[in-house]
């Protein structure tokens, strides 16, 4: 995992106040993020030591067992809210915006289409993406730590995230491949990275999210006689293809 401090001021201060989290500006909030060695190191040994509870995401179960043992060990007298990015308000909105969470902690810079000057796209939207100075696009952010009763001083300044993807070319190629060709993984590798996901990796998250547990007992890390799940519409919406 990897995180980037931030204040709930910070993240307020540049989004509408529907999405704005219900906590004083100074409040400390930290983003978590999953490298490429997550699936691995975490995700394959939770499988073998946990049951996996259906029809919610075996990734997000994973993340929710790491990240709340963390916090109660860790922070056992602190009022920790912990907003996971799969998860929606009543309204259906996110919990929190992940991509503007990672953006003004300093963690990773969200490229969106108004970072492009002159665009080429003739009106036609283009979704932003995230992209890690160390990890390129091989990571996800996962969680948002809100430290209710810890109060940031003046000392944390709030940094700017790294733009390793500063010319008008690449970030045109960057959104359009994120937009036009992401199941290909090249967006991903925007700029040079030192860890990529592996092929098994890559091919759990290639596997549409309904048909996940399936591979995952092909692969023996679940009992065979654990019954496929029928996904309504909705559920299917929330097991998303993240990653």
């Amino acid at each position: 995992l990897d995180f980037g401090k931030t204040s709930v001021g910070w993240y307020n201060s540049v989004l509408p106040p529907s999405f704005h989290l219900p906590y004083p500006d100074d409040a400390l909030a930290v983003v978590v993020l999953s490298t490429p060695a997550m699936f691995e190191q975490a995700f394959l040994p939770f499988l073998e030591h946990s049951s996996i509870q259906k029809p919610s995401d075996p990734v997000d179960q994973c993340v929710r067992h790491c990240v709340s043992t963390a916090v109660s060990q860790c922070f056992p007298e602190l009022k920790v809210d912990v907003r996971y990015d799969y998860e929606l308000l009543p309204s259906r909105k996110p919990k929190f915006l992940a991509q503007t969470a990672a953006h003004v902690s300093g963690a990773a810079f969200y490229y969106q289409q108004s970072d492009v000057t002159d665009q080429p796209w003739a009106g036609r939207k283009m979704f932003g993406v995230c992209i890690h100075p160390s990890f390129g696009g091989w990571f996800a952010i996962r969680a948002l730590l809100v430290f209710e009763d810890v109060a940031v001083g003046p000392e944390l300044v709030q940094p700017d995230p790294p733009d390793c993807v500063a010319s008008r070319e690449d970030r045109i190629k960057l959104l359009e491949a994120f937009n036009l060709h992401w199941q290909d993984w090249s967006y991903r590798d925007i700029v040079p990275v030192g860890q990529t996901y592996s092929e098994r990796q890559k091919e759990y998250f290639s596997t549409p999210p309904a048909q996940r547990l399936a591979l995952l007992r092909s692969w023996g890390l679940l009992p065979k006689e654990e019954a496929q799940p029928d996904l309504s519409p909705c559920e299917q919406n929330q097991a998303n293809g993240h990653g």
